[in-house]
């Protein structure tokens, strides 16, 4: 989603689940994902941090899944420093 759009936070759930189902769908086992859009898009870190980790954890909780790892390739530090604190949030 490029910021400013609107429904942001929707499109990049709907596009993350997508994904994962589509893998599931081809029977892959693995998957990689960008920090979506936090680019040129201007999409802020956090929140997609947030709406992706979000997304993953609810489809891994609620779907059988074939996947067996799930990459994050988060491009700097701070990207990195951003997703691992939302995710030591999220978890139990």
């Amino acid at each position: 989603p490029r910021m400013g759009e609107g429904d942001e936070d929707r499109k990049l759930r709907s596009a993350t689940l997508s994904a994962l189902e589509l893998a599931d769908k081809h029977r892959v086992e693995s998957i990689a994902f960008p920090a979506i859009s936090t680019g040129i898009f201007g999409y802020p870190k956090d929140k997609c941090a947030e709406v992706m980790l979000t997304a993953i954890i609810d489809y891994l909780k609620s779907k059988k899944t074939g996947l067996k790892k799930i990459i994050l390739c988060l491009y700097d530090d701070e990207t990195y420093r951003i997703f691992e604190e939302t995710l030591k949030r999220k978890s139990p």
